[in-house]
Parts: structure tokens; C-alpha cells; sequence
């Protein structure tokens, strides 16, 4: 039995436990806390995050590094993208010199514009670049934890790792595609949260589906460009971790990313809205790093501009989404 551990237990770590133990692995899932853990293994489900779902008797929660990952062949990092750095400078000794890590998280570093799996190794000075690897994908956790089959890419710089996490990760209910092409992989999951926002904008703001697949295809338009300018090859953006993780985000109320642009067009700020989901919406970071990368890079994002101009700067999103129809006409241009 292989044994997987995960560096978090939020809602998406605990769905990979969940998910994980149920085809054969031992998953263990590490806390930062004692008092956490200890209330998870007593409970045996994660109400707050996971609710209704027991644990699999192979799944176990500690806040121990050795059980966590002295003998784990894979580790997963799913933990809110301002908190990786944090929590890998935490578990880096612990780690063992010959597993694979992978990242679950979606997001980019505000501060350097860096996406995590850059921001793993360079805590990780020790591990080889083909050893760091990102899963991404239309992936909503709830879904997933309750027995409903998914899709997801697994992106490695290499095919030998690749294929191992591959084979380690698919099941009958959870299929993984391989790609070489992490930062593709890597943006798309993150930089489609930024989108995501903006579907619920237009959904809060009853402004109909002509105007919510047109801003939906642009948005793959800009997100594209901006990876593409980051290094990612502009196919990747059609697959599953770019088109397939895009269309689940905008149009699911499961999506935390698409209910805070309902809430914020309901009228509510954006405080009161993450208050209510209780959980992180990767888009709010993702928004303010974008813009920041878009500026540096000289790339044109004007639905990201448009997003973080009612995120952060006061504006309503019925007049951001206006704004965006009276742009300079031009030529639709396809990668």
C-alpha cells in the first residue's frame, strides 16, 4: 500500500485523502495544529470542509511530520496559495529525499507573481525541478468526495515522474492525463478562478448567457495570453486544466470563485461575501497578482482589470462588464 501524504486539511486536501484512500493508498493528512488533528480523528469527517463524507479507514489525520511523510513516496501540497511558503518551510526537513510532490494549489504569489510550484522549489533547494510537479483540472471538491468521477491533468518537466503520479492518482472514478507543460498547467488553474469572479458578476447582475459565454471566451482568450507570455504553450490552455477547470468554475454553484462575484453583484462587499463562504476563493489573490504580471509583461487583460476594478477599487460590476463592451473595436485573434 502506498502511502500519499498531504500537506493540508482543507476541503481540497481532504478530497484527496478521501479520494485516494478509497483506491488503495494510505493517505495521511498533516495539521499545523494538534488540536486540529485530534478533532478530525475523533470526528472522522470534515464537517466544516468536507461535510457529511466519512474518512476511509486508510485516511488519517496527524499533526506529526515523521507519520505525515517519512515514508510517503508522493506528497500533495493543498493548502491556500498565501500560506505554501509558510507551510513548506515547515515540513522541509521532513520530506523524503526521493518522493514526488505535487502541488494542488491554484493560485500565483502576490508579492513575486511566482506560481507555487516555483515557490516549492525554491524552498526545496534540495529536490530536482523533475521531482516538483502541479494537478489541475475541473476538480470540484464536492463532487469528487462524493463518488462522482472527474478528470484532471497531472503536469510534470519530465515523463518518468509523470507517469508514476499518473498511475499512482487515476482510478475507475478519477482520470489523470500527463503533460509536460506545467507553467500551461499551473496558470490555468489559477488564472481561471479570475474569470470565474467575473461569470458571477454577470449571473448577480442578470445580465444574461450571451454575455456570460462571450466573457467566458474571452477570458480563455486572455488567460492564454498571458500564460503564453509566461512560457505555456497556448494548446494547453484547450485542455482540461485550462478550458475543462474554466468552464466547470464559471458555470457551478459549487464554485467558491463564481458564488463571491454573485454575492459582490448581490450588493454585499467583498469582505462580508469571503466571511460567508468560510473557505479561501483563490480568485481574490489570483486577481491582484495578474494585473501586477500583466502590467510587467506588457500584456493587455482587460477582464482581469475589469475584475479587480470591483474587487478592489469600488466599482459596480454592472458598469465594469458595460465598460468592457465599449473597448476599441478589433479582430478576433486565436492563438
Amino acid at each position: 500500500m502506498t502511502q500519499i501524504g498531504i500537506v493540508g486539511t482543507g476541503a481540497w486536501g481532504t478530497t484527496l485523502g478521501i479520494l485516494l484512500a478509497r483506491t488503495g493508498h494510505k493517505t495521511v493528512l498533516w495539521s499545523r495544529t494538534e488540536a486540529r488533528a485530534g478533532e478530525l480523528t475523533e470526528a472522522r469527517v470534515n464537517e466544516r470542509s468536507v461535510p457529511g463524507v466519512e474518512f476511509p479507514d486508510s485516511m488519517s489525520v496527524t499533526a506529526s511530520l515523521d507519520e505525515s511523510f517519512t515514508d510517503s513516496e508522493l506528497v500533495i501540497v493543498a493548502v491556500p496559495s498565501i500560506t505554501v511558503r509558510e507551510n513548506l518551510r515547515k515540513i522541509a526537513h521532513a520530506l523524503p529525499a526521493n518522493s514526488n510532490i505535487i502541488c494542488a494549489t491554484k493560485g500565483i504569489e502576490i508579492e513575486s507573481g511566482k506560481r507555487m510550484s516555483q515557490v516549492i522549489a525554491e524552498e526545496l533547494p534540495g529536490f530536482g525541478a523533475a521531482r516538483i510537479g502541479v494537478l489541475s483540472g475541473p476538480n470540484l471538491a464536492p463532487e469528487i468526495a462524493s463518488g462522482k468521477v472527474a478528470t484532471a491533468t497531472v503536469a510534470f518537466p519530465g515523463e518518468s515522474a509523470g507517469e508514476s503520479v499518473q498511475k499512482m492518482l487515476s482510478s475507475d472514478v478519477f482520470r489523470v492525463y500527463r503533460s509536460e507543460d506545467v507553467t500551461g498547467v499551473e496558470l490555468g488553474g489559477a488564472l481561471k478562478n479570475i474569470i470565474a469572479i467575473g461569470a458571477g458578476f454577470i449571473d448577480g447582475a442578470g445580465l444574461g448567457d450571451n454575455a456570460k459565454a462571450s466573457f467566458v471566451t474571452r477570458g480563455l482568450h486572455e488567460i492564454t495570453r498571458l500564460g503564453v507570455a509566461m512560457g505555456a504553450r497556448p494548446d494547453t490552455f484547450a485542455g482540461l486544466s485550462g478550458m475543462g477547470d474554466l468552464v466547470a468554475t464559471c458555470y457551478s454553484t459549487l464554485s467558491r470563485n463564481y458564488r463571491l462575484g454573485v454575492g459582490i453583484a448581490s450588493g454585499r462587499d467583498l469582505q462580508t461575501v469571503l466571511t460567508e463562504l468560510g473557505q479561501t476563493a483563490e480568485g481574490v489573490p489570483t486577481t491582484r497578482a495578474a494585473v501586477r504580471l500583466a502590467r510587467e509583461l506588457n500584456i493587455e487583460m482587460p477582464i482581469a482589470a475589469a475584475t479587480h476594478a470591483v474587487l478592489f477599487e469600488g466599482a459596480e460590476p454592472a458598469d465594469a462588464i458595460h465598460d468592457l463592451m465599449g473597448r476599441t473595436l478589433q479582430p478576433e485573434v486565436r492563438y
